[in-house]
């Protein structure tokens, strides 16, 4: 382990953050001085972020916690062109007015783990649309465009990976890449921005934004990235029944953030403390060392230390009672994800595969009856035996709801409105 002179590079190499940089030196030195200012863009493309981008507001967390500063930029004008990393198809248009609104539904996230104000390490946030929507085409191509080779560019892998499966790339797509690689030159001039940081995905359009720079004449830049998040059984993380793991608790309730970390592999229970919390690596050592059914308890405190950072305190020991009530007393806790449904689809029997569905505990009727014939699905805890079984206000319990469950730790109440 290298020993670093800035606590910033210390602290990200000590929990796992740091894949590839290029100039480690460089870097360190702006970092120990506390000026190394960096930024991370997000991209407006759903409502909410998920937890891919969590890793990155967490680097940006302890970037601000060693005296630098962080800018969150918002995606705006990148948006509106489409980031082709990691797809094999073009991503579907977004109208100005959906972006909008997906990025005032993004922007409070931030707060949670970021300092914003006027002070020297204080976050800032900025649009991209600012800059991008304002750039003049023939300008851009002869400032901008005339250091870029196409020939490198076809050696990225969001372009290279494309072409080798024999998918289409868009021209605006191929184009994505000048534009964040702008940002960050604009970024540098604008604020004096040293640092952009991303996931291993975006290493070749960082590292373009560091040669563009170099080109246009700014100070030196810096790229860091931190490594792809997986599981240790090798599958890619922030993935559920239900989809992705947002952010914003309308997507993602906190029980459900509570319960995505409580069901972490017993072998990535350092790793995520480590990542996803605040705690202190000496604490952590102690709760990785754990071992047997011991390790649950390690389960816990991550589930309520990560939530309590997103959601609050209160919110995380919320979601820890519930589900101790819920599954070591076996009470139906009124805090459970709720799901309404109109009263009327109870008075005329709501067919059980498809209540399991709206509830999201399934994402199919094939799969509601697959968990049926192997005694997966439970209404109000006995077991579901017959795939045509039908709902009505019978199944009512004396709280009003009516509680699915998909195996011991996945549980939605039905509410008829």
């Amino acid at each position: 382990m290298t020993a670093f002179k800035s606590d910033f590079l210390n602290i990200l190499q000590e929990r796992g953050f740091i894949h590839q940089c290029s100039d480690f030196e460089g870097l360190d030195a702006l970092a120990a001085k506390g000026e190394a200012t960096t930024y991370v863009g997000y991209d407006c493309t759903a409502r909410s972020l998920h937890i891919g981008n969590y890793l990155t507001m967490m680097m940006l967390h302890w970037l601000q916690q060693s005296g630098n500063k962080p800018i969150t930029l918002m995606g705006g004008g990148t948006t509106m062109v489409g980031d082709p990393s990691g797809k094999d198809e073009t991503r579907a248009m977004r109208t100005i007015a959906e972006i909008e609104a997906n990025k005032e539904s993004i922007r409070g996230v931030f707060a949670k783990v970021l300092r914003y104000g006027e002070g020297k390490s204080d976050a800032v946030m900025l649009d991209n649309a600012e800059w991008l929507t304002k750039l003049n085409w023939i300008e851009m191509l002869r400032d901008v465009g005339r250091h870029f080779s196409v020939n490198r560019m076809l050696t990225m892998d969001s372009v290279r990976l494309r072409l080798e499966r024999e998918q289409e790339m868009s021209f605006i797509e191929f184009n994505y890449m000048v534009c964040q690689a702008y940002d960050f030159v604009e970024l540098a001039k604008r604020t004096g921005c040293r640092l952009q940081m991303g996931g291993s995905d975006q290493w070749g359009n960082i590292i373009m934004g560091v040669d563009l720079g170099r080109r246009m004449g700014t100070h030196q830049l810096f790229a860091l990235t931190t490594p792809l998040l997986t599981t240790a059984s090798g599958a890619k993380m922030g993935k559920t029944a239900q989809g992705a793991v947002w952010l914003n608790a309308d997507q993602f309730s906190p029980y459900d953030f509570w319960q995505y970390w409580r069901n972490t592999e017993d072998a990535d229970v350092g790793k995520f403390l480590k990542l996803f919390t605040t705690l202190p690596i000496a604490e952590i050592k102690k709760l990785e060392a754990l071992g047997g059914s011991e390790i649950n308890e390690a389960k816990k405190v991550l589930a309520t230390e990560a939530t309590a950072l997103l959601h609050g305190r209160d919110a995380a020991n919320e979601a820890a009672e519930t589900a101790r009530r819920t599954f070591e007393e076996g009470a139906l806790a009124e805090s459970l994800p709720t799901v309404e449904i109109p009263r009327g689809e109870l008075d005329t029997g709501l067919g059980v595969l498809n209540a399991f569905v709206k509830a999201g505990l399934v994402a199919s009727n094939g799969e509601a009856r697959r968990q049926i014939k192997g005694g997966g699905l439970r209404v109000n805890d006995a077991p579901v035996t017959d795939e045509k079984m039908a709902l009505s206000a019978g199944n009512l319990t004396p709280e009003g709801v009516i509680k699915l469950s998909f195996g011991k730790k996945k549980h939605v109440l039905i509410k008829p409105a």
